[in-house]
């Protein structure tokens, strides 16, 4: 915790000197809590500043009941007081009216800076974060109880109107076995690995019905004798979702659910079905990002200029999809409707939890299928909230062109004309969605959207911590993790502090050049360019030294039906990387290499 303490002290001096006021006061501050309530204190105290703050900013004044576990004098909070005065009145609170834009940024950086640090939280928080999951399923069945049937009613009628032709494309690819699955590097419930993948023995009947193992599991029928081998499994023995925690913050773990490799091979052929007929789709590709999260930033951007539209985050999107409202979505295409439900994990085996649990959701974080689906069902849910504020109802598709300029949807990252906030957050709190008031922004200058913040058209987003500083260079992720934080500060003009890092890093890296951002070194980048050590013999290009990361996939021979079924599912038209036989899957651990190599 010192390093982090050094490194809050080091910005808290610079930002101080950019913002023409002192921080003495605060360092203090921060040094005496820090001693008496830990590393949760930068981790989670400090982030909850940060939050009340920007939501002082979206209301225009600082309430300052969401700072009651800090000092105030008059209007404000007595900590990073000489920065909040260039940005709220100090008698009153108010906001002025034209706040300090570099206060502003400076206050959100040496709040947040640690409030993404990837920690593990602690046994109760774990335990606390899986009882929420249960509860979250609670929550999808009272709200598929209380649903209205003129609710339900008009989410298909929107849904029908928007995605209708893409849903009778996805279903004809599934009817005539033109969808093309493929297996991702990640962990699976089956604990299947890699090339693994290819030889895998089960198989739900669920999934046999509309994607049978002669054509999807051997590369033709000449190998059908290999499908004897494979077991049918009925729905009462197949394999539930796995639900874990994965690092996120200290305050609260991640939850994920690994999905059995069957389900997930199958879902990344639906999912990309969706990913291409959104893309070529003109009105589609403009209201919803799969891959691209800058249209939502920019539209956040303008958002915060003018005022005109807002930006929403739901809390637990994901595992508050309900799959009743998605299979309401799809009835009216049945391959599609069965595809999705055949692709689906019915039962998810939580810690704590004797036996898996039923589940009312569509999927957990997981699926290869959540992100596109939430997507669709979250526009659905704005534009019948729109619907409803406008008193009408869409009849033609050409009525929601008025909106690709304005409503947009990435994730759980929602934004909308400010006029119709209200509608909207009550049509998707009536299909069961929480909104995030503390990271949803329509009343003042503030707006965020896909991890960039801006304020009155000023992009004041910052640099976030997201490892605890190497103590060796065998620490490879907080290795990576630090010279990254340098290379943004640097960019961010926070160039005494880079200085206290560059220092630190080249007590753990022996090489350490200057390169370009595209370099595969590890090193410090610089608007100035960068440095050559010596020029190739072999290709005359100019060379450093530095050190690079490197990670071998474990070792995992596949040959016969499955190497040929590999190959045939391959889908990119670059070759297949050398080795890809012999070893596959997420590398087990990485390391980092000294070597001579490109600058740029």
């Amino acid at each position: 915790m010192k390093r982090l303490l050094t490194l809050w002290i080091s910005l808290a001096q610079e930002e101080s000197d950019y913002c023409c006021t002192s921080a003495t006061k605060d360092i203090k501050t921060v040094l005496g809590r820090a001693e008496h309530e830990g590393l949760s204190f930068l981790t989670i105290t400090l982030a909850d500043f940060g939050k009340s703050f920007e939501r002082s900013l979206d209301q225009g004044h600082v309430a300052l009941a969401s700072f009651s576990s800090w000092k105030s004098r008059g209007g404000l909070p007595v900590f990073l007081r000489g920065f909040l005065e260039q940005v709220f009145n100090p008698s009153n609170g108010v906001l002025l009216e034209k706040p300090s834009i570099d206060s502003i940024r400076a206050i959100r950086q040496l709040t947040l800076l640690f409030s993404k640090v990837e920690l593990p939280c602690t046994p109760a928080r774990d335990a606390q974060a899986f009882d929420d999951y249960i509860q979250c399923e609670q929550d999808v069945r009272e709200a598929d109880a209380r649903r209205l049937p003129i609710d339900l009613e008009d989410f298909v009628r929107v849904s029908d109107l928007l995605f209708g032709k893409l849903f009778e494309q996805v279903d004809s690819d599934i009817r005539e076995f033109e969808v093309i699955p493929k297996h991702g590097p990640g962990a699976t419930a089956d604990r299947l690995m890699g090339n693994e993948k290819f030889g895998q023995r089960t198989w739900p009947a669920r999934l046999q019905e509309v994607f049978p193992t002669w054509k999807y599991l051997i590369p033709n029928d000449r190998f059908n004798d290999h499908l004897a081998e494979v077991d049918i499994l009925e729905p009462g023995a197949e394999i539930p979702v796995q639900v874990i925690t994965v690092p996120k913050t200290q305050k609260t773990p991640r939850i994920i659910a690994k999905e059995p490799t069957a389900m997930q091979y199958m879902q990344q052929s639906i999912r990309q079905r969706f990913y291409d007929l959104v893309r070529r789709d003109n009105l589609l590709r403009q209201m919803i990002g799969f891959e691209d999260q800058t249209p939502n930033q920019r539209l956040a951007n303008w958002g915060s200029r003018t005022g005109t539209l807002a930006t929403l985050d739901l809390s637990e999107a994901s595992d508050r999809v309900s799959n009743q409202l998605v299979q309401a979505m799809v009835h009216r295409h049945p391959y599609l409707s069965q595809g999705i439900d055949a692709t689906r994990s019915r039962r998810a085996r939580v810690p704590g939890q004797k036996d898996p649990i039923l589940l009312a959701k569509y999927a957990s974080m997981g699926s290869a299928l959540t992100f596109p689906i939430e997507a669709m069902v979250f526009l659905t849910a704005v534009f019948v909230g729109i619907e409803r504020e406008l008193n009408t109802t869409f009849s033609d598709r050409k009525q929601f062109h008025r909106f690709k300029s304005e409503v947009r949807v990435y994730g759980d990252d929602i934004i909308i004309p400010t006029d119709y906030v209200h509608p909207v957050v009550f049509a998707l709190e009536t299909f069961g969605f929480k909104v995030n008031e503390h990271k949803s922004f329509w009343t003042g200058r503030f707006r965020e959207s896909c991890g960039r913040e801006y304020y009155d058209g000023n992009d004041v987003s910052l640099v976030k911590c997201r490892q605890l500083f190497p103590s060796t260079r065998a620490d490879v992720t907080e290795v990576v993790s630090l010279v990254s934080l340098r290379n943004q500060l640097y960019f961010a003009g926070l160039w005494k502090t880079v200085a206290l890092l560059d220092d630190y890093a080249r007590k753990v890296l022996k090489h350490y050049p200057v390169v370009a951002p595209t370099s595969s070194v590890l090193g410090r980048h610089s608007f100035l360019g960068y440095e050559t050590q010596k020029t190739s013999e072999d290709t005359q290009a100019p060379m450093v030294k530095g050190y690079v990361v490197s990670a071998k996939e474990p070792i995992n021979e596949l040959d016969g039906h499955g190497a040929l079924l590999k190959y045939f599912l391959k889908q990119s038209s670059l070759p297949a990387a050398e080795g890809h036989l012999e070893r596959s899957g997420r590398p087990r651990a990485v390391n980092i290499k000294p070597r001579w190599s490109s600058p740029f």
